[in-house]
């Protein structure tokens, strides 16, 4: 999601539906981190923290491979966050980052992401992604469509 749409839906549009954050999480990466990761540990590094689709949109622009992977092992550190899972063990594959035909992202979750996020109240998870220099950062905004639920007052604590 490009920030202008993330900035609408928490100021306009989301409040106007009934719809409130409940959640945050924000993440930020060295980029020479992840080019490292690639050199030390290649497609295994791959395979395990990025889906296929994930890794084929990195692979497909070799000079920004690590700054594309890099937003998105941000994406998916701050979903951990806003949902609270880092004790849960969650696969890192179960946070996808999608790419929109008109170059915005989305977040999709599976297995306990999903689950957590469903658990707290939530009905979508927004992401925004960034880069610049050797830093590549995302936040993640978790939403519902009330935040009086248990589940949305707990992740708030």
């Amino acid at each position: 999601m490009h920030t202008e749409k993330l900035i609408h839906a928490l100021s306009n549009g989301l409040v106007a539906k009934g719809v409130r954050v409940i959640a945050l999480g924000i993440d930020i990466v060295h980029m020479p981190r992840i080019e490292e990761s690639l050199r030390s540990f290649g497609a295994r590094f791959e395979d395990r923290m990025f889906t296929p689709a994930e890794a084929a949109y990195a692979r497909a622009v070799p000079q920004q491979r690590a700054e594309r992977l890099a937003a998105r092992f941000a994406a998916k550190e701050a979903a951990i966050k806003a949902l609270s899972l880092s004790e849960v063990g969650v696969d890192w594959r179960e946070i996808e980052v999608i790419r929109d035909e008109d170059g915005g992202c989305r977040l999709a979750l599976h297995g306990k992401a999903l689950e957590a996020m469903r658990n707290a109240g939530g009905l979508t998870a927004l992401v925004c992604l960034s880069h610049d220099g050797d830093y590549a950062a995302a936040v993640v905004a978790v939403a519902s469509d009330t935040a009086e639920q248990e589940g949305a007052q707990e992740l708030a604590a």
